[in-house]
């Protein structure tokens, strides 16, 4: 079925004109033999209309810009990325050559059939992980208009790797990269195994790897435990000076709403399940009240001033030409202020924040502060970083927060990490794998020790 969806939609790719191959240095055109021969044929039987001695139906197009040796998937595919990512409709012709048209000895179709994300190298597990959302949407890529839909019968079992007591310490670095390459894997002791497994004997395993790919809207965790994948299909939008909400219906949503993204996610389910399940993950998003004072001192640090970031963990800047400066340092959690106002604290820059500034400044024992304001941290609790790219249930929900106060330095690059996951379902220039939302469950972090 994959091969005549492929040749369905290649079809057309067939078609050419002529074909020059290359011999002792000249170029020979087909079309010009042609014309020469159809000419002596006229000359014999004079009057008589042209055709063709016998049918070319069954021969190759005379010129292709391509030729694929190979028509098993692997050709098959090449050709048909060829033709998906072209320009111009119709710009590249390809054409595929494969000796054995009954596939009766192709690997393709005696192969085992299975597809795994249990690899050691990230560029395999990301290649696995592509391959198979292709084949579970086929009909988004290889459907045939007023053709059925395509059935593959795709069966989504899963990948079970055993490793003995050698192998476990690999087993458990390959399944971290795996999972923070965005797999589904996750580790089983023997025990939790055989619950699993009541047939297999666990005897000399020491660990296993349990790979799962979903192919409808429901999962099954590695306790057997069946989770449902979500899609939204509107958001409602509260209106300006009103209490209307004016829905607008939509394929992807993009949360990007900072301190108020955790908040977000739980509107969408994200985080309602029972606690120690991916459905109770929740986002770990929060505001944090943060304070920024702006004051003055003539005899301060000059131009040349970059920002400053003590180890006590005050820093400043300079703002602008006339001695001015900006700064603060953040509160411990035993001191953190109530997020529910943006009132600031003066009495925390006298008690908490000069002192550490004079100290590294001596010149700043004569500051005077000018003004302050207080704003907001998308504040990560579990590991101070980033949460970029989709959720795993709530499938068209894809995250931009949590940046702990890095998010504005960073925007360009994560904007662009979003729209390549959105648009060709990896990252492609940064790998943001580690920040992606499954480490909140696997409890794997992406620790960012360097937070002001």
């Amino acid at each position: 079925m994959l091969r005549r969806a492929l040749r369905l939609r290649l079809g057309p790719c067939l078609s050419g004109r002529g074909l020059g191959t290359y011999r002792g240095g000249s170029t020979l055109d087909w079309d010009g033999k042609v014309s020469k021969i159809k000419k002596k044929f006229q000359s014999i039987f004079p009057g008589g209309a042209w055709s063709p001695l016998y049918d070319t139906s069954h021969l190759p197009p005379e010129r292709s810009d391509v030729v694929i040796v190979g028509g098993g998937v692997l050709g098959l595919s090449v050709a048909y990325w060829l033709k998906r990512l072209e320009k111009q409709q119709g710009a590249i012709q390809v054409l595929v050559v494969e000796r054995d048209h009954t596939y009766a000895r192709a690997s393709t179709v005696l192969s085992v059939g299975g597809i795994r994300q249990q690899f050691s190298l990230p560029e395999n597990v990301q290649l696995s992980l592509f391959s198979a959302e292709f084949l579970r949407n086929i009909n988004e890529y290889l459907a045939v208009v007023d053709d059925p839909p395509l059935d593959l019968q795709f069966n989504p079992s899963g990948y079970l790797l055993l490793a003995s007591e050698e192998g476990a310490a690999i087993m458990e670095r390959n399944v971290k990269m795996q999972r923070q390459e965005g797999a589904k894997v996750c580790l089983m002791s023997p025990e939790q195994l055989q619950k699993k497994f009541p047939w297999i004997n666990t005897e000399g395993v020491a660990l296993a790897s349990y790979g799962f790919i979903s192919s409808s809207s429901h999962m099954e965790t590695a306790s057997g435990e069946q989770v449902t994948l979500k899609r939204i299909h509107e958001v409602h939008v509260k209106m300006d000076h009103s209490q209307e909400f004016q829905p607008v219906e939509c394929a992807i949503v993009v949360n990007a709403a900072g301190a108020w993204s955790g908040q977000i996610a739980e509107l969408a389910g994200v985080g309602t399940g029972p606690p120690g399940t991916m459905q109770g993950t929740k986002l770990p998003v929060e505001p944090r009240k943060r304070y920024v004072y702006l004051w003055h001192c003539p005899q301060g640090p000059g131009l040349e001033a970059p920002l400053v970031a003590d180890p006590s963990g005050a820093y400043f800047r300079r703002e602008g030409l006339g001695n001015s400066y900006l700064g603060s340092c953040s509160p411990t959690e035993e001191e953190e202020p109530d997020p529910g106002n943006l009132e600031v604290d003066y009495d925390f820059f006298q008690e908490k924040v000069w002192p550490r500034l004079a100290q590294r400044v001596p010149a700043f024992e004569t500051l005077k502060v000018r003004s302050a304001w207080a704003g907001y941290y998308d504040y990560n609790t579990f590991d101070q970083n980033g949460v970029v790219g989709p959720h795993p249930l709530v499938i068209n929900m894809y995250f931009a927060t949590g940046f702990s106060g890095h998010g504005l330095q960073q925007a360009p690059a994560v904007g662009r990490a979003v729209a390549e996951m959105m648009l060709e379902g990896h990252f492609q220039t940064i790998n943001l794998s580690p920040f992606l939302f499954g480490r909140f469950y696997f409890g794997e972090k992406a620790q960012e020790h360097c937070i002001l």
